[in-house]
């Protein structure tokens, strides 16, 4: 998939040299994880290779109808449909199979039968970024670590057969009956957790759904910055720490034990 161009100035890393980005030691000292006894975790996109999943299922639909779009492309013209289409809230499948209307409408062209569920169908095989398992398992060791995710209930129940460990709170949009960036998804995970807001960290990959709800709650927030916006509608604002993956994350957060 195209990558973004975005810069990766200024994210913290325990050691470089097991990433072959170009990396810079953050200015500012990274966070205490010792104060946090959960970390809660966006899941597609950050634990999951969402905009592969997306580019996989709409591109060959997109040229089947004679429209050969950019990566880029695609995942800006997602990011700006999908907002629109969770509020008021329907079901994620819903969500995704109105997109793909969504891009045939923009891009003038009739779907055939079947289409539209072409990209709800394939998301249950979206698999995880490549450092993703071990570092959670890492993780699991030392904190609590719960879900807080876009999406339904099925969906995440076939998603968690390809992660490594029992999450200890799930909680999705299908339960919250509201997606991110609500805030009603973070207060249902901090009521399940039974801590306070003080106790936890949120890790995402988006500054719209994950950083700026999170952030007005009092949620210390990790920006997993792997691709830029991604799938994301772009959004000015800044995380408590930023990193390039979560391999990183479980270096910082255990090397303090």
């Amino acid at each position: 998939m195209a990558s973004s161009s975005d810069s990766h100035d200024g994210i913290a890393t325990a050691d470089a040299s097991h990433n072959d980005k170009p990396l810079q030691r953050t200015k500012t000292k990274t966070l205490d994880f010792s104060r946090f006894k959960a970390l809660t975790f966006d899941c597609y996109g950050t634990l999951i290779d969402w905009e592969s999943g997306l580019l996989g299922a709409l591109g060959p639909v997109l040229e089947s109808h004679g429209h050969k779009l950019t990566d880029r492309e695609i995942l800006d013209i997602y990011g700006e449909l999908e907002p629109a289409l969770q509020n008021p809230y329907q079901r994620y499948r819903q969500v995704l199979a109105d997109i793909v209307r969504g891009f045939a409408e923009r891009l003038q062209f009739q779907l055939s039968n079947g289409e539209a569920e072409l990209l709800p169908d394939s998301l249950k095989s979206w698999q995880p970024f490549p450092d993703t398992c071990e570092a959670l398992e890492k993780l699991k060791t030392r904190f609590k670590l719960a879900i807080i995710s876009n999406t339904d209930n099925d969906f995440f129940s076939a998603t968690s057969k390809l992660l490594s460990v029992k999450f200890d709170e799930v909680v999705t949009a299908e339960q919250a009956k509201a997606y991110k960036p609500s805030a009603m998804p973070f207060r249902m995970a901090l009521e399940r957790l039974g801590m306070t807001r003080e106790e936890v960290l949120h890790v995402g990959q988006s500054v719209y759904h994950d950083v700026l709800p999170a952030k007005l709650l009092g949620i210390t927030t990790v920006l997993v910055y792997r691709r830029g916006h991604g799938a994301t509608r772009p959004t000015d604002g800044e995380p408590d720490l930023k990193v390039p993956d979560l391999e990183t994350l479980a270096e910082l957060a255990l090397a303090q034990e």
